[in-house]
């Protein structure tokens, strides 16, 4: 039992491993701070768009290196943002597909908490869809999710056993609850902003 514990404890840390190397820090030029995720290697990067604010940005990729980002797209109704960073080589994410998330699966959220830079932290999917109670958000569409998110998670990525991207963390719902906008929603809104 120890051995297969220790196994899936290793899987899931080569899993974590991988995603944090599309994991981005942003910061808003105030006090602000938060995360994004490479989309492409174009130089494309998604956020919350209270994560990128109205000011200029700076990010910090996994591996170190900085530079000023610009704000390409903005969707403040769906919290969504999209910038631009001119960095080569970039390691974009792989994405899933949030509508096949079933309520009981593993999903990690990664961001930076606190401060605390390439963190990650695990739960399980509560639900998903649109009008969800709890939210009170109407016609938008959620991940729920029974794990804690904290100040610093926002724009970061939600991934799922496999190491794709289902998500973006949004924001707490409650002491073990988070919410995250699905992937689907993140790829309508670029493809309306034309930028993919």
């Amino acid at each position: 039992m120890t051995a297969w514990l220790d196994q899936l404890g290793e899987d899931t840390a080569a899993v974590i491993e991988r995603a944090l190397e599309s994991l981005v820090s942003v910061r808003n030029g105030r006090r602000g701070a938060g995360a994004a995720v490479i989309w492409d290697d174009r130089g494309t990067l998604v956020t919350n768009a209270h994560v990128a604010g109205h000011d200029r940005l700076q990010v910090r990729l996994a591996d170190g290196r900085e530079a000023p980002a610009e704000t390409v797209a903005v969707d403040r109704a769906q919290d969504l943002a999209a910038l631009h960073v001119d960095l080569q080589p970039l390691r974009p994410v792989e994405r899933g597909d949030a509508r096949r998330l079933r309520p009981g699966e593993w999903v990690y959220a990664l961001g930076h908490p606190w401060g605390i830079q390439g963190a990650a932290t695990g739960g399980t999917v509560i639900g998903s869809g649109a009008d969800l109670p709890e939210l009170d958000d109407r016609g938008k569409e959620w991940l729920v999710l029974g794990l804690h998110l904290r100040p610093g998670h926002s724009g970061g990525p939600v991934i799922d056993s496999a190491g794709r991207l289902v998500g973006l963390n949004a924001m707490m719902t409650g002491p073990e609850v988070g919410a995250a906008i699905p992937v689907h929603v993140v790829e309508a809104f670029l493809r309306k902003a034309r930028i993919v």
